[in-house]
């Protein structure tokens, strides 16, 4: 990943003030110094950059489509008439670029660096998994009968142990804890974005290449919408399977290097049988998995499925996840494999991150979420 040059600031100039000049009016003194107070808190501010947050840094995406099939750059066009923001979608400026072959993250704890381990998965776009649509590249299944499903996973082989996996969610929103996410898990983590993230390719890009397998997230139809609104391209479950499709095939032209969708929420969507049969027909028609977070757990489709049996986080402390995480692996025992979700929230990172590097010393394997899939 080539340097990236952040603007430098330097101190402003401030203006000499003859001391002796001043008159010896209380006032005026005050208003002098005021004066100077105020001039030293903008080079300050100018020196610091903005204060709550991280230094914005926009970064183009050119780098990322590189090596990209022929034709990938033309259809990847923006859409036009892009969806509003809406009160929990965050606009970054960050356009995250994919590292170079090669290239280890690393973070920085007590001071130091920490090399993160793991092998890049592909790149993505791989040729032959793609095709024009409407509102720019789609899925489809490659002419030797491969799925974008099988492709874009992590590679797996099992050995013997029970398998634990885990589905962070939420990710593309707000860069601090997406970068947190993709630098600090296992690889074997599966991470999944939102469809409204800006930068979305650039993030995927980023989380493959730290070898994270990676979904994205169809916002449906909840049993209390509009109260709860998950945004304009929202699948409803009174639309018509021709509409449903629309606004599925914008969802997944977004980005490519996905292996499946879950769900962002979607009570009533998953509940009606109308609804979710056209969505599952057209999953399984361009060769993607689903996954949902435990609430369409009675459902098929004849794609590959996996369900998640427990939200490790509903509990935001360390030990209420620490809880769900034990309870986690007590179904792998039972069951021979189990699948957790959780939230991109800070104490969820830090424990996963904890945890993930301690499991497998007591017998389990960790593995990616569509090492639990299977066609139902």
């Amino acid at each position: 990943m080539a340097a990236i040059a952040l603007p430098q600031f330097k101190m402003p100039k401030l203006p000499k003030v003859d001391v002796g000049a001043i008159p010896k009016s209380p006032a005026v003194g005050l208003t002098g110094a005021a004066v100077l107070f105020a001039g030293a808190v903008i080079a300050l501010a100018h020196l610091l950059g903005p204060v709550g947050g991280a230094t914005s840094v926009t970064i183009p995406l050119e780098e990322s489509l590189r090596a990209a099939p022929a034709g990938w750059r033309e259809a990847l066009k923006a859409n036009r008439g892009a969806p509003p923001l809406y009160k929990d979608v965050v606009q970054l400026s960050e356009r995250p670029l994919a590292p170079g072959a090669g290239h280890t993250p690393s973070r920085m704890v007590g001071g130091g660096p920490v090399t993160m381990a793991g092998s890049a998965l592909p790149a993505a776009p791989i040729t032959g998994f793609y095709a024009p649509g409407p509102s720019g590249p789609l899925p489809i299944i490659a002419q030797d009968g491969r799925t974008p499903a099988q492709a874009y996973a992590r590679p797996f082989t099992a050995n013997g142990r029970p398998k634990v996996a885990l589905v962070i969610g939420g990710l593309g929103l707000n860069a601090r804890s997406t970068r947190q996410a993709i630098d600090t898990l296992r690889p074997e983590i599966t991470l999944s974005f939102s469809v409204y993230s800006e930068g979305l390719q650039g993030w995927i890009d980023m989380a493959r290449a730290r070898g994270h397998e990676v979904l994205i997230e169809a916002p449906m139809e909840p049993v209390d919408y509009p109260d709860n609104d998950s945004g304009p391209y929202t699948l409803m479950a009174g639309g018509q399977p021709p509409e449903t499709v629309k606004r599925l095939e914008w969802i997944l032209s977004r980005a490519t290097g996905y292996f499946g969708l879950t769900n962002y929420l979607g009570s009533r969507f998953l509940a009606t049988d109308p609804a979710y049969n056209a969505f599952a027909a057209s999953l399984k028609g361009r060769g993607l998995a689903f996954i949902d977070d435990g609430t369409a757990a009675r459902r098929g489709g004849g794609m590959p499925r996996a369900t998640a049996e427990r939200v490790i986080d509903d509990d935001r402390t360390l030990a209420g996840i620490d809880q769900q995480l034990l309870a986690l692996e007590a179904g792998a025992l039972q069951r021979g494999q189990a699948l957790g979700s959780g939230f991109s929230y800070p104490v969820t990172l830090e424990k996963v991150a904890q945890w993930a590097n301690e499991v497998e010393a007591r017998g389990y394997q960790l593995a990616p979420a569509s090492a639990l899939t299977r066609v139902k």
